[in-house]
Order: structure tokens, then sequence, then C-alpha cells
């Protein structure tokens, strides 16, 4: 009896470790925790918007360390929230280092095109867009509402960033010449200026002014998107280039990608172009 009891106990360990792989090989699940999802009412917008949030590994939110925010427009989860977050947890790594740990806000869409564009002046636009012509109220929401529910709520330091392609990329430019201070870092790629005649790229900016004095830093991509895209991302560059010396413009043309493939590489050498400036 003595032996019986003796061999029990001594192969009990050896037991339970069969036991916990054999729960592995059976499919035993728990959930793969990205980030988390938060819903803001807006009483600007007048309806609620989701927000993806990712945070960053170590963050705690009663901590001293206060960390960067990247605002991704299109940050719904079936748009680019989650290859967006995938670099910034790779490129925070810190064998890596090119980002600093920063926490990214997906701002997910209702209706992108209401809320990225100004009004336009085209009348086929208005005709195959009946619902543009939003983004001034866009705009408020960010400034009135987003950013001070995420100063509020997470740990948070003064530095910003945002990031928007295409329609994005319009609404991230009007941004940059309308209310500038609102972010520090500005990713601009595809941006859709041809909206409403390129009318935004002649309108006057404070980023112009010689007393203009926040450190600003702008990245703008473009890929092999036709004459006109090209062309118009040229002209931005080539505008923001008399701004004073705290405004700096990189570029970065990628001759062998489209509308539809840029996106991921672009935010990544801005990544890498910004941190540098920076």
């Amino acid at each position: 009896m003595k032996h019986t009891f003796f061999l029990f106990y001594l192969f009990m360990p050896i037991m339970l470790n069969a036991q916990k792989g054999n729960d592995i090989k059976q499919g035993n699940r728990k959930p793969f925790v990205l980030g988390e999802i938060r819903e803001i009412p807006s009483a600007i917008l007048l309806e609620k918007r989701t927000l993806n949030i990712y945070l960053p590994e170590g963050y705690q939110p009663n901590d001293t360390v206060k960390y960067p925010v990247i605002y991704l427009l299109d940050g719904s989860a079936d748009e680019d929230f989650i290859h967006i977050v995938g670099l910034v947890q790779f490129m925070n790594f810190s064998w890596v280092n090119v980002l600093p740990k920063s926490i990214l806000i997906g701002i997910a869409n209702v209706d992108r095109k209401r809320d990225f564009s100004f009004p336009t002046t085209v009348e086929q636009d208005k005709k195959d867009f009946p619902t543009t012509g939003g983004s001034e109220k866009f705009i408020s929401f960010i400034e009135q509402e987003l950013q001070p529910f995420i100063e509020k709520n997470y740990a948070t330091n003064k530095f910003k960033t945002i990031i928007g392609q295409s329609f994005g990329g319009l609404l991230a430019t009007e941004i940059l010449f309308k209310k500038p201070t609102l972010f520090n870092n500005y990713i601009v790629i595809s941006p859709s200026l041809w909206w409403d005649n390129e009318s935004l790229l002649s309108k006057n900016t404070e980023l112009l002014n010689s007393n203009y004095a926040q450190k600003t830093a702008i990245y703008i991509g473009v890929g092999k998107e036709g004459r006109v895209m090209e062309t118009d991302a040229k002209q931005l560059v080539k505008k923001l280039g008399n701004a004073n010396c705290l405004v700096k413009t990189h570029f970065g043309y990628f001759p062998n990608e489209n509308h539809a493939t840029i996106f991921h590489q672009a935010v990544y050498q801005a990544f890498e172009t910004l941190n540098k400036a920076n």
C-alpha cells in the first residue's frame, strides 16, 4: 500500500502536466486581445462614434509614464486599424526602436465622405457624393470632443500624430492648413486634393507665416496614381516648402505602388522619417 501511494505522488506532477498538454491539444481557447473598443457620444455630430484603441505593452493608466497618441482616420477594424497597430507595435520593440511606445486611436467610420470633405462647388461631385461637405463639424469633433476625451481617460503626453489616406488625406491636409496646432505630426498619404477643383491648394495657412511657433513635421506620400494625384501631392510639398524653419516637410514617392497598395509601406516610411526628424 505504501508503495502504491509513493508511486501516485511520484507520478502526479507528470499526470498534471500531461493533462495540461491534452487541454491545449483539445483546443481550449481564450480571446486574443488586441486593444479595446470605446464609444463616445458626440453632441457636434449628433451620433455616437466608435474608437478602436491600442495601448502599448506595459501601459498602466495610473503610471507616471505618459504616451504620445496617434490618431488614425479610417480606423475601423475592417479598414486600417489592425495593420497599422502591427506597425506601431513592431516599430516600438526595443530591438527595432524606430517609434516610441504610443497609444493608437482608430476612429471608426460612419460616413467617411461626409466627414472628410468640405463643401464642393463642382455640381457633378455633388451628384456623385450627395452626403459630402461635413469636414468642419468633424474637425470640431476631433478638437473639442475626441482629443479631450482621450486626454482625460488615458495616460497621454502632448505629442499627437494624425494619419490619413485618400479622403482621409484630404481631411488631414485641411486640418494642417486650418488648425495646424491640433497635431505635431501629419502623415498624409495619397490625399484627394482634386476635390473641389483643387481649391484647398490655393488656401492661405498660418503655417506660412513667419511667426508660426509650433514645431510641426509633415510626411506626404504618393504612389503611381495618375497625373492629378501625383501632381497635387507634389504641389502640396512645394507649397509647404515655403513655411518657416519650424515646419519640416518630407516627401515619399512609391512608383511600384498604386492607390490600393501604398498605405502600409508609406506609413512605415513615414514613421521612420518623422522619428529621425524629431
